[in-house]
């Protein structure tokens, strides 16, 4: 079973902000396979599961804070029986311009909070990522945090809304092509 997690922070208050790209993706891709997500407390999730051409899927948003998502995938893994080479971690990456996508079948957490909640977590940096540019405008590291956490502009949104249909059809090609062959198709210069 394939584990795809987009990680953001829960709640109303920060569903359309920069930090909630991954899912944003996430729920892109269980409106395509028609799953519904549920609340499973014990995992401190919302879950979905799916099948993408013949693969079984879990679809994952922690319900915990984005700097406590390791935890979450953790477990997520224990309990599914899956490794670390079936997840797929969805995020928001202030470093690429807002809508550009970066498939990566592992790395640094790149000063991103929740990937290195996962490496921490997961004791590795071995698993695949798909990162979703949301732009860093002029937001310097003092004020980075409430940039991820604001709003995109009305032509932000307008390019992410476009971007988020494309990370999905990234996220599934991870799925079906794998990695690297994924990595081939949507890491071209943009």
């Amino acid at each position: 079973m394939k584990i795809l997690v987009g990680l953001g922070n829960p709640g109303f208050r920060y569903r359309k902000t920069r930090h909630n790209a991954g899912f944003r993706v996430i729920d892109e891709v269980a409106r395509r396979l028609t799953a519904k997500f549920h609340t499973d407390k014990k995992l401190q999730a919302m879950t979905a599961r799916a099948t993408l051409e013949g693969e079984e899927i879990l679809l994952v948003k922690p319900l915990s804070y984005m700097n406590l998502s390791g935890q979450v995938v953790r477990d997520v893994l224990r309990m599914t029986c899956s490794t670390v080479a079936e997840l797929v971690v969805v995020v928001d990456d202030v470093h690429l311009a807002t809508g550009h996508l970066r498939i990566r079948s592992e790395g640094s957490p790149g000063g991103h909070n929740g990937l290195k909640s996962v490496q921490e977590a997961l004791g590795t940096n071995a698993y695949a990522r798909v990162r979703l540019g949301v732009g860093s405008g002029s937001a310097t590291s003092d004020d980075l945090s409430d940039y991820v956490l604001g709003r995109f502009t009305r032509e932000q949104e307008k390019v992410m809304s476009a971007a988020v249909g494309g990370a999905a059809d990234a996220l599934c090609a991870v799925v079906r092509d794998g990695a690297a062959a994924a990595m081939n198709t949507y890491n071209k210069k943009q």
